[in-house]
């Protein structure tokens, strides 16, 4: 089998939103499958164009999205003014977890975020997400911060 990370193409958005819905806590997805897809998707997808490196990543196993990510750059006045990277709605199918598939687009991303000089790789988790927050401690990331959100 061959694994294969690469930007996402407009085309793969059904099958991302169909991932981000499957992964939602409690198996009660929020997303809107269609068909057809909500016009809001593609809209969103295409805002990323408007950004030179924020993007939306899927991982292709054997020519079929098994998982996603989006990654964007936040200029920062900290840290001697280095960029931070940002890693956003991670997902991979559940089939196919413990393969290797998220740790290679984490990979992917902190290669990215090196490349671009960025000073450090975040992402947030929801706490209940116990297994994701091993699998990140896995790979080095540590809990150094409490995030906070308010939903509007």
């Amino acid at each position: 089998m061959t694994l294969r990370i690469r930007r996402a193409a407009e085309a793969d958005l059904p099958g991302i939103i169909a991932l981000i819905h499957l992964g939602a806590l409690g198996g009660q997805g929020a997303e809107e499958l269609g068909p057809p897809l909500p016009e809001a998707y593609y809209q969103a997808f295409r805002e990323f164009s408007r950004y030179p490196e924020a993007k939306v990543l899927v991982a292709e196993l054997d020519r079929h999205v098994v998982g996603t990510f989006q990654f964007h750059i936040l200029p920062n006045l900290s840290n001697r003014a280095r960029p931070t990277a940002e890693v956003e709605s991670v997902h991979v199918m559940e089939a196919v977890r413990g393969q290797g598939i998220g740790g290679a687009m984490m990979a992917r991303a902190t290669e990215d975020a090196r490349r671009l000089g960025c000073r450090r790789l975040q992402l947030t988790s929801n706490k209940a997400r116990s297994d994701a927050h091993r699998f990140y401690e896995r790979l080095g990331f540590v809990k150094s911060h409490e995030g906070m959100k308010l939903n509007l």
